[in-house]
């Protein structure tokens, strides 16, 4: 026989509410994230062909930068072409 299942919650998953009652009519922007998410901010791809040895540099540039490829480059990006109608 199997032992029984713990009662706390897996990583990842919510714990069961004490009062279910209560947990249904409670306010739903309490559970709701304030910050976007990355999908809702950024929501275009690029893609780009480039050789091993400069995605080599840019992952080495980003790492010593303690950033993301991608956080550092949106950021070059946004530098090299900034939104024109932003300031008006």
């Amino acid at each position: 026989m199997t032992a029984p299942a713990s009662k706390g919650a897996a990583p990842g998953f919510a714990r069961r509410p004490v009062d279910p009652d209560a947990w249904v009519r409670s306010d739903d922007q309490a559970l709701v994230s304030i910050s976007p998410t990355k999908a809702e901010v950024y929501d275009a791809r690029l893609t780009l062909d480039i050789t091993k040895a400069l995605r080599g540099r840019i992952k080495v540039a980003a790492f010593k930068r303690g950033e993301t490829v991608a956080d550092m480059l949106r950021v070059m990006l946004e530098a090299a072409f900034p939104d024109e109608g932003a300031g008006s």
